[in-house]
């Protein structure tokens, strides 16, 4: 009976100006105790108010301040210290430790790998091509007026294994 976590409560104000992601400090730092992992979630009155907790998760041997990743639909927005948006569920570690595995201590976002690269922001200039689509002759469709060939100018999405036009 009871919560299944614990409340986090931010350690400073901060006005949070766009909708990129902000990194909070709280009051409570790790280790956990008693070899605990946990996960850093949103809680669902500040989910209601457009903030939203990125999932997050502590390692059983982290030592430091637990940060809280925080985004906004609509900035800008205050938010006080002592303010409570996110919360702590613990767990016991079930995965057992590779040989090869290090002690985390002071280790924090992007510790555990190098940052992605070769990455562009679509948000101003989209892919766009002018493309003509060409209809067989035997399969004329009233859509196009009888004609042989459409073309526009349309935004595309190329996968890895798919391309939507």
């Amino acid at each position: 009976a009871g919560s299944a976590g614990a409340d986090l409560v931010t350690a400073e104000s901060v006005t949070i100006q766009d909708t990129g992601v902000v990194i909070i400090p709280t009051t409570i730092t790790g280790p956990l105790g008693r070899g605990l992992s946990a996960l850093v979630l949103g809680r669902s009155s500040a989910t209601k108010q457009g903030i939203f907790v990125q999932p997050g998760v502590i390692d059983s041997d982290y030592k430091g301040v637990i940060k809280i990743m925080v985004r906004v639909l609509a900035p800008p927005l205050f938010l006080p210290a002592g303010s409570v948006i996110a919360q702590l569920i613990p767990f016991k570690q079930e995965v057992p430790l590779a040989s090869n595995s290090k002690v985390r201590d002071l280790g924090h976002f992007g510790s555990t790998g190098p940052s992605v690269t070769f990455t562009e922001i679509v948000a101003g200039q989209k892919p766009v091509r002018d493309v003509t689509l060409r209809i067989p002759e035997t399969e004329k469709i009233a859509l196009t007026g009888g004609k042989l060939s459409l073309s526009a100018s349309v935004m595309m999405d190329t996968g890895s294994d798919i391309t939507i036009i």
